[in-house]
């Protein structure tokens, strides 16, 4: 069936691929962005970070909104991460409610449970959030006012925890990806992007869900029995980690630095301290 859908971030690294994408498998698609341009998919400037019934108005009649708009960089401070993560997101879900946008797919990330890199804990929907950033911290209050939207005005919010999609590389998975074993086993390729965020947007859904976005990595702890469940969709794609000697290396200090360190400190100084 088609769908009229609204991609934010439309001009960014996944908008643009989305928005594409989108179009080709046959649905009318609406692009905003910070930046208005022409192109395949037009694109219509908003600054999503105020509540303006300018950008707020290609909202109307739409099917769905795919809301990728943010400040992506995992290093994001909260000079950022407060306007264009937080409250863009709650400018958005309420121009959504009050246009009668019936379906919200929120951008989440795989930040949100930053702090488990070095734990064995299955990592799926019922997890305990754990951001160790202001990023990871924002999409994880994107989830909740996603929750509140769903709960308080009946909203369908699907959250995706999207894993690495690299945009240099070609996206190709290996061991230059930082963060070693973390990283490797967090890929998704471009494929399984396109058609899980498009499944996201046009299956049939009602309430609240989070579901993780990664291929079918080998070994990863990432869950995607939510992702199946809900989105009725399985990764194509999939890659084992590839460890090298140096990549092991720079993993153990990592975790000397984030793990080792701060538990010696804890036992050295006390609860107290």
């Amino acid at each position: 069936m088609v769908k009229n859908i609204v991609v934010t971030g439309a001009a960014g690294h996944l908008g643009a691929k989305l928005a594409l994408h989108l179009q080709q498998e046959g649905h009318r698609v609406t692009g905003l962005d910070r930046i208005a341009a022409s192109g395949p998919v037009p694109i219509h400037a908003a600054d999503l970070s105020r509540a303006d019934d300018g950008w707020a108005r290609h909202l109307e009649g739409q099917d769905a909104i795919v809301h990728l708009a943010a400040d992506r960089s995992p290093d994001a401070g909260w000079k950022t991460a407060v306007p264009h993560n937080i409250d863009a997101v709650l400018n958005l879900f309420e121009a959504a409610r009050r246009a009668g946008v019936p379906r919200v797919v929120f951008a989440s990330s795989n930040w949100v449970l930053g702090g488990y890199r070095f734990r064995k804990d299955r990592l799926g929907a019922d997890t305990v959030p754990d951001p160790v950033n202001p990023y990871g911290m924002s999409k994880l209050a994107g989830e909740r006012i996603g929750a509140h939207f769903s709960a308080a005005h009946g909203l369908s919010v699907i959250c995706l925890r999207i894993g690495w999609t690299q945009w240099t590389h070609g996206n190709r998975p290996g061991p230059h990806m930082a963060m070693g074993r973390w990283g490797q086993q967090m890929w998704l390729s471009d494929r399984d992007f396109l058609d899980g965020t498009t499944a996201a947007a046009t299956v049939a859904h009602e309430g609240f869900a989070i579901v993780n976005l990664m291929s079918d990595n080998p070994g990863m702890r990432w869950s995607l029995d939510e992702t199946r469940a809900v989105l009725g969709f399985s990764p194509q794609d999939g890659a084992a980690a590839v460890l090298p000697f140096r990549v092991r290396l720079t993993e153990w200090g990592a975790w000397v630095a984030k793990v080792g360190i701060p538990r010696l400190t804890a036992r050295l100084t006390g609860s107290d301290w």
